[in-house]
């Protein structure tokens, strides 16, 4: 097993080469905790980031609002396949058929089928859940409900008002109590006035000409917080995998969540083709194959800041890290994941060989595909296909009212992508930063492409 300074100097290289501010790393194996701190919170106010740095996990959250959910569903106050509305009886749908049907499970595997990335700030109060609620009301439903996975912030902000709802708390508060103090997380935090008071990380940006750049603002609308809304040190991300690779007790051994229900998490209720997201969603987590094992993750984005969360349960195997840059932060998380993968468990993830393709066979896939978010373009591009991805003006603005420019997630190089061997409907990123990110083209029953998933998203296809 390699000794607390190779995973120290690995991390220290690797972060140096891709000029990543700062990072935090835990590693997890067989009971061994390993740590690795490289850098700084932030190239303006440098503090070392150290065992006491807090760092925006973003969507790993979404693991969270998962199993306080089942935690009330163990204490029978929630049912996972009742309708939402039966705790949130005043939710409203463009598609009233759906507001009535989808069930609070649905929440959790991204089958609702609603544009998933309604950008709304509905202010600090404790009534930010329950407005956000209200503006789903705008929200188109892009693809009939169970019939398909598209990544959706807006369901876990939904499922964070069925907790409220049924606990008579804040989001923030249920947690709290359902999860970070029966297991000893007392390092997690939700709100800005908590976090700002203890040495933190900032995002940073990677601008055009090289030089990196803080990223503003530092936090995310109250009403994400279900979404991906909590920050934590690396130890306590740890804690978070010790705890999903045990039997639902708690740090002292209290039991938490039953053993059947923790293992539900991680069994696959939906796939995913190979998308970027991995092949199955279990309840919140992702899941992959690699070499006969089971990977179980969820990583996270937020404004600058990137993490990784990757267990492989039956080899008592978890990675956490967590970087403060982009678009270089992701390509850290991957290599040291390779290099923990390979050094503890001997599993080498191989990038697969896209297919070289005539223009006529690449015809079907081009066009222009979108989300509520952006406007995707593809082309065919020396055998392969070009990507583009613009961010919609009225998605500038949404961020740009939040005080959000966004960075560099606009106006990005074109991704090239490559088709893979198969159903000639899967593809990969075969070069640049984005390299070996996955997706799938979607057809309608009659063989039309009519979607793309990219970055774990469903873009339908508008010409």
């Amino acid at each position: 097993m390699p000794d607390m300074a190779s995973l120290s100097e690995y991390v220290a290289a690797k972060a140096t080469e891709l000029e990543v501010p700062g990072a935090a790393i835990g590693l997890l194996h067989d009971g061994i905790e390993e740590y690795a701190y490289h850098g700084v919170t932030s190239v303006e106010n440098p503090l070392p980031v150290d065992a006491t740095t807090l760092f925006q996990f973003g969507s790993t959250g979404k693991t969270f609002t998962a199993a306080a959910m089942l935690r009330l569903v163990d204490q029978g106050v929630v049912d996972l396949d009742a309708p939402v509305r039966r705790y949130v009886p005043e939710l409203k749908l463009k598609d009233e058929s759906v507001a009535r049907a989808v069930t609070v499970f649905q929440l959790f595997n991204h089958t609702a089928g609603w544009s998933g990335d309604l950008m709304a700030n509905t202010g600090d109060g404790d009534d930010a859940l329950a407005k956000y609620v209200e503006r789903m009301a705008t929200i188109e439903q892009v693809s009939p409900l169970g019939s398909s996975v598209s990544y959706n912030n807006a369901s876990l902000s939904l499922a964070g008002r069925v907790i409220e709802k049924v606990t008579g708390q804040t989001y923030e508060q249920a947690i709290r109590e359902l999860l970070f103090e029966p297991l000893g997380m007392a390092n997690s935090y939700f709100s800005p006035n908590e976090v700002m008071t203890r040495r933190f990380a900032v995002g940073h940006n990677q601008k055009p000409d090289g030089t990196i750049e803080v990223a503003r603002p530092w936090a995310l609308p109250r009403a994400a917080a279900p979404a991906g809304g909590i920050s934590a040190t690396a130890a306590d991300q740890v804690a978070w995998a010790q705890f999903h690779l045990g039997d639902g007790r708690g740090r002292e051994g209290q039991r938490l969540l039953s053993a059947e229900l923790l293992a539900r998490m991680q069994e696959p209720s939906v796939e995913i083709k190979g998308s970027a997201l991995g092949d199955f969603v279990g309840i919140s987590w992702f899941l992959r194959d690699v070499e006969g094992a089971r990977l179980v993750s969820h990583g996270g984005t937020t404004n600058g800041q990137h993490s990784a969360f990757v267990m492989v349960p039956d080899r008592g195997f978890a990675l956490i890290s967590m970087t403060n840059c982009e678009p270089n932060g992701p390509q850290l998380n991957d290599a040291v994941l390779g290099w923990a993968l390979e050094r503890h468990l001997g599993i080498v993830e191989q990038d697969p060989e896209p297919l070289n393709l005539s223009d006529p066979e690449l015809a079907p896939y081009t066009g222009t595909f979108e989300t509520i978010a952006a406007s995707c373009e593809i082309t065919t591009n020396k055998g392969g296909l070009l990507l583009r991805v613009n961010i919609k003006p009225e998605t500038l603005a949404a961020l740009s009212e939040a005080g959000n420019d966004h960075g560099a997630a606009d106006g990005q190089p074109p991704l090239p992508l490559g088709i893979l061997p198969g159903d000639g409907d899967r593809y990969v990123v075969s070069d640049g930063p984005a390299k070996g990110m996955k997706g799938y083209f979607a057809r309608d029953e009659t063989g039309t492409i009519v979607g793309v998933h990219v970055g774990g998203r469903m873009a339908a296809k508008v010409r």
